[in-house]
Formats: C-alpha cells, structure tokens, sequence
C-alpha cells in the first residue's frame, strides 16, 4: 500500500512498474542492466475519491496524459530498488498535492489612512516633476 494520507492509501496493485535501460553514460552497465523503472497509474481505473480524480484530471502536469494516465520515469539512481523507491515517493507527493484545499480569499478594502498616503504620495511626486519644468520670465 501507498499511503497518501491517514485515509487515502493506493493498493500497489493499481500501481503498474517496469524496469527498462537507463539513457545516458554510464559505460557497459547502461547497456546490460534495466535499471530505470517506468511507473504507470491510471487515475480513472484507481480507488481514490471522485474529488481527487477529478483534481488530478484538472491539473496542467506533462505527467499526466489527456487519457488520464500518470507516467513517471525513475532513472536518477545507479539501482533499480532506489528508482522504484523515488517513483513512488514522486507519485505520493503529485497525489498528496491534490488532497490539500486552498485557503479561500476574503476580499479586503485599503483603509482609509492607505488611501490618503496613496494620494499624499501621488501629489508630492507630481510636485516633484512641475519643479522639473522650464522656468517661464
């Protein structure tokens, strides 16, 4: 199980990994070992709550395909163990992102002091570029 929150956890079920070549240098290892893994996670066929489906479909991510698919390619790491750990604790992070609400905003006026320095400063500013003028004889 992949625990998101308290309450939300992914059966590693729904989880699909596959361990592929790694690109980039790396000498004649590169080419013998499948050390990079694939991790794919279908949203829509998961067992999160509709709301996190639908926030995960709306967010604007490259890792998300438009068929709802999460791909997320591990390689940073020399072992397959380690980039099949840091996909997973990437996909946890993408989903915890969704479970957080925002804050609403409370709309706000200036006071009344912040209106009038506001003005205090336009004013003396004004001032300052007419003293900038030619003088007239």
């Amino acid at each position: 199980m992949l625990q998101i929150t308290n309450r939300t956890a992914i059966p590693l079920s729904e989880i699909d990994l596959s361990a592929v070549r790694s690109q980039g240098a790396g000498g004649q290892n590169v080419n013998k070992v499948a050390t990079a893994i694939h991790l794919r996670f279908d949203i829509q066929a998961s067992s999160l709550s509709p709301l996190y489906k639908e926030r995960l479909l709306n967010l604007n991510d490259k890792r998300i395909t438009k068929d709802g698919l999460i791909i997320i390619k591990a390689q940073q790491h020399r072992t397959q163990e380690q980039n099949k750990d840091d996909a997973l604790q990437r996909l946890q992070s993408l989903i915890k992102s969704v479970t957080v609400t925002p804050k609403k905003r409370k709309p706000t006026k200036p006071s009344r002091n912040a209106k009038k320095k506001r003005l205090d400063s336009k004013t003396k500013r004004g001032q300052i570029k007419a003293l900038r003028k030619k003088v007239d004889e």
